[in-house]
């Protein structure tokens, strides 16, 4: 019954999370506050949110360096993109592990960013504005609704 109650919490959260950044990349004139990575992020901060990889500065900073290297190789490395692609994604993906702040759904931004051949404004919206975003409902949700210890203390 636990997991039901879980699953249930979970999916709700990920649709009014999802839905509030919906309407603001549609609905307002104030940009974009959605990627596709977002979706997959619901999974860790609602369903496990005490897994390391949910932590704020892991989600936070792993879709922004993902994001990063994505952006240099697009516009800094002249090459066929079925090249840079598996490039970009691996080097974005050794570095969240080296700087340790390992998120997986961030390991698909620099797909993201190179298909969408996007703009420097990208970094600030959707990948930090949105992080904040899905960051302050995971602690509103976790800590405060849920009465989870989130983030996790060490």
């Amino acid at each position: 019954m636990g997991n039901l109650k879980q699953s249930f919490i979970a999916g709700l959260f990920s649709i009014i999370t999802i839905g509030i950044l919906t309407l603001l990349t549609y609905k307002t004139e104030f940009g974009i506050f959605l990627i596709a990575s977002f979706g997959s992020s619901m999974v860790l901060l609602y369903g496990y949110p005490e897994s390391p990889f949910a932590q704020p500065k892991n989600v936070f900073f792993g879709h922004l360096v993902t994001s990063i290297v994505g952006m240099f190789f697009l516009y800094l490395i002249p090459l066929p993109l079925f090249i840079i692609i598996p490039l970009a994604v691996g080097f974005g993906v050794g570095l969240m592990i080296l700087l340790n702040v390992t998120h997986p759904p961030a390991g698909g931004n620099p797909i993201i960013v190179i298909m969408g051949s996007v703009s420097l404004d990208y970094l600030l919206s959707p990948i930090i504005s949105g992080s904040i975003i899905i960051l302050v409902f995971a602690i509103i949700i976790n800590k405060f609704i849920l009465k989870k210890s989130y983030p996790k203390t060490k």
